[in-house]
């Protein structure tokens, strides 16, 4: 016992230890956490108005989340360039690579809000009910014509995640969920003045806490002491070498997140096939599942960072610490929400219980609901394996293995049988959701090959050559 306890404090004290992970990831689960409060409330607060705002908002959240989701990911990849860039002891060049970010952030923005009116004829090729369809249209058109500002963030924010200096993007984050909350409760409801707006006062009031948290992190990352260290109002020039390395890392990281969400979107459509039963099921799983899985994505940023940094001064066996420690943490939080997902589902579900619903209708709801949770609570387990190992692959740049993997695995795994298990089979609710689970376990055993494999430590996404600038330190104090 006192050796495992010394064992314990040696990997909370290293470096890449347990606690360098927690004092990068534990401010960035805790932003996750509260953009899971944001997307739980939010489905709460529709399922409660009505089971068919409820049914349409997953779908039409996830389809305008697809489209956006691509840029995202090229965006967020600035975070390993600020990773790398400040263990190579280069910190002008982490401004000059959040400019470059924010700058593919409003080309994409741009874009996106251009394909905010195609919403409408892909519902309708998913054969929803027309209610349905025109409730997720109206969803999906504002969000993304609001786009913009959650891409920005993602820029901005990297200026903190890849120093490791997570507390500020927790605080920002808070701050967007404790006005987002209310707001949405409000515009949905007709309440403070406001006109009772249903699935569109939903939206409005995501888009509206975005835009306000886009401001507030423009305030924190523009002062003039982040200038003086990091450049971040001099190094504003487009710089055409870094924007095309930040492209050619960071398409693959797009493709990766894109298909993804891709394969999942599909997933969802096709559960609307079967039914309002079966997608209002399907919808309260995934929003519990937001619980599970929104936490680890800050442990896989986490790790991302530490590797990247540890890339960035030669020292990948720090990397490795970090994945290990991450890893460690990651299962003991999972095993244990899915053990409460398999033995006490019912209390989870019935808050998703509309008051002036049918008693009967959700009873059939919640037996497949309960169903499914044991689905998630199964693959869960495979999926802290596959963000741990994923998130080190990525702070190294090994994107384009990653892009190809999850491609090629939703594709096999959930795209084409699920599509086909429903259209031409009538496969079942929990026969698609089988496909899931596989899909999720195969991923994590690719990865964990991948990692072992050992390539990742040899690779850099940054100028191999020094420049002048290297002999400026990364931290002066009073930075921030």
């Amino acid at each position: 016992m006192t050796s495992f306890f010394q064992r314990l404090v040696e990997n909370w004290r290293r470096p890449g230890g347990y606690r360098a992970v927690f004092k990068i990831g534990l401010p960035l689960i805790i932003s996750m956490s509260s953009h899971t409060v944001m997307l739980f409330t939010d489905r709460l607060f529709l399922g409660r108005y009505s089971l068919d705002t409820l049914a349409a908002s997953v779908p039409a959240g996830l389809l305008a989340f697809m489209f956006m989701c691509f840029f995202m990911g090229m965006v967020e990849f600035t975070n390993t360039f600020v990773a790398q860039y400040v263990g190579a002891h280069l910190p002008r060049r982490v401004g000059s690579a959040v400019w470059q970010g924010i700058y593919l952030a409003l080309a994409a923005g741009i874009l996106l809000a251009g394909l905010s009116f195609m919403g409408g004829s892909l519902f309708r090729l998913a054969g929803h009910a027309p209610r349905i369809q025109e409730l997720e249209t109206i969803y999906f058109r504002i969000l993304m014509l609001g786009s913009v500002f959650g891409l920005l963030q993602n820029a901005l924010s990297c200026f903190y995640s890849g120093r490791g200096l997570t507390t500020p993007i927790m605080v920002i984050n808070v701050i967007g969920v404790t006005l987002n909350v209310p707001l949405n409760y409000m515009l949905i409801n007709g309440y403070g003045g406001f006109p009772e707006m249903g699935i569109t006062g939903s939206a409005l009031a995501t888009v509206a806490s975005s835009a306000v948290m886009f401001l507030l992190y423009a305030g924190a990352v523009f002062r003039e002491k982040n200038d003086r260290v990091y450049g971040m109002r001099r190094m504003w020039a487009f710089d055409r070498i870094l924007f095309g390395r930040l492209l050619k890392f960071g398409t693959p990281a797009g493709i990766q997140v894109f298909v993804d969400i891709f394969g999942f979107t599909i997933f969802l459509l096709m559960a609307g096939r079967l039914g309002r039963d079966a997608l209002a099921a399907t919808n309260i799983a995934c929003s519990i599942n937001l619980l599970a899985f929104m936490p680890m994505i800050g442990f896989s940023i986490a790790v991302s960072t530490l590797v990247g940094q540890a890339i960035g001064r030669g020292c990948p066996e720090d990397g490795m610490a970090a994945t290990r420690s991450a890893l460690h943490l990651t299962c003991a939080y999972m095993w244990a929400l899915a053990a409460l997902f398999i033995l006490a589902p019912g209390w989870l579900i019935d808050i998703f219980q509309s008051r002036s619903g049918n008693a009967a209708e959700f009873a059939v709801v919640r037996r497949l609901t309960v169903g499914v949770l044991r689905f998630i609570a199964f693959y869960s387990v495979f999926d802290t394996i596959n963000v741990i190992y994923s998130g080190a692959l990525r702070g190294a740049g090994d994107t384009k293995f990653i892009g190809w993997t999850i491609a090629g695995l939703s594709l096999g795994l959930v795209v084409l049988p699920v599509t086909a298990g429903v259209v031409y089979f009538h496969a079942g609710l929990y026969i698609i959701w089988g496909f899931v689970s596989a899909y999720v376990c195969a991923l994590a055993l690719v990865f964990r090959w991948r990692y072992r494999q050992g390539r990742w430590k040899r690779m850099r996404v940054i100028e191999s050559a020094p420049a002048p600038l290297a002999l400026v330190p990364p931290t002066i104090p009073g930075a921030d």
